[in-house]
């Protein structure tokens, strides 16, 4: 009995499903994403390690070179202001809201020069999306365990001064998909006020008008950046952390809904002239 016929048939049975029902789309689009990721991680790490032999913050410009293909994929486009605040030659914590497991694609369109981010411990043991993390330089925190996240946290900051390092926060802990910041956690400007170096804040407006788990939409759509200014925190000591968080809270808050806005009435103008 010959195979193709029965796979041939299966596959358009999957295109119907995929064209009549949203579910079946959003949970394709998201098979399809994992899968990106997994193929993506598994061919930058055989680059990365004939490249450069091992863990190297000079491995992000190999993920990134990846990772850039997936918008053309998902139909996304990115429309960034204020790139050229992220060109500093001197180390800086960078801060932006997380909304999605589609943030990576955000992260990499903006990602500057000698940038690695923070992440989760379990995020390690994800097979190849882990090692290529590892190899990336990425620093890996367990937040089950306060002391030895303390401990990572001083020694990124020694090794960001040290190293001339950009070091990439999500200071709201995790992803927050309620059309709102989430209030932030300090460890981000504990860092940048132990190395005294500036807080660069970036934007990303919502994604609910092409992205929610919860109604199952997955279509393309526009995401709009904005890199706000540098906050300074030279002289300034742990006594000024809960100042800072606010500043910073109500500085992307306030940017988050205005772009988020336009974002959203720029999509509905564009569907409504397709």
């Amino acid at each position: 009995m010959e195979l193709w016929p029965w796979v041939t048939a299966a596959l358009l049975l999957l295109l119907l499903l995929v064209q009549l029902s949203r579910s079946v789309r959003f949970y394709s689009k998201i098979t399809l994403y994992c899968a990106l990721c997994v193929l993506a991680s598994t061919a930058a790490s055989v680059v990365c390690l004939l490249r450069h032999g091992g863990r190297s913050v000079e491995n992000m410009r190999i993920i990134q070179w990846f990772v850039l293909s997936f918008k053309y994929v998902f139909g996304l486009r990115f429309e960034i202001k204020g790139r050229q605040k992220l060109e500093l030659d001197h180390p800086c914590v960078i801060i932006s809201n997380h909304q999605s497991i589609l943030d990576m694609m955000g992260l990499m369109e903006a990602l500057p020069e000698r940038c690695v981010q923070i992440a989760k411990r379990e995020l390690l043991f994800l097979g190849p999306v882990g090692l290529i993390m590892y190899l990336g330089g990425i620093f890996f925190i367990n937040r089950q365990h306060s002391r030895t996240a303390v401990t990572v946290m001083a020694d990124v900051g020694e090794r960001m001064v040290r190293e001339n390092l950009k070091v990439w926060i999500y200071p709201e802990g995790t992803r927050n998909d309620n059309g709102d910041l989430l209030p932030f956690k300090k460890g981000a400007f504990y860092l940048a006020i132990q190395t005294q170096v500036p807080i660069i804040p970036i934007v990303y407006s919502s994604f609910s008008s092409f992205y929610n788990p919860k109604t199952k939409l997955f279509s393309s759509g526009t995401i709009r950046v904005e890199v706000l200014d540098a906050i300074p925190t030279s002289g300034l000591t742990v006594a000024d952390v809960p100042k800072l968080m606010d500043t910073c809270h109500q500085a992307m808050r306030t940017t988050f809904f205005r772009i988020s806005k336009i974002a959203q009435e720029n999509g509905a103008t564009a569907r409504q002239g397709s």
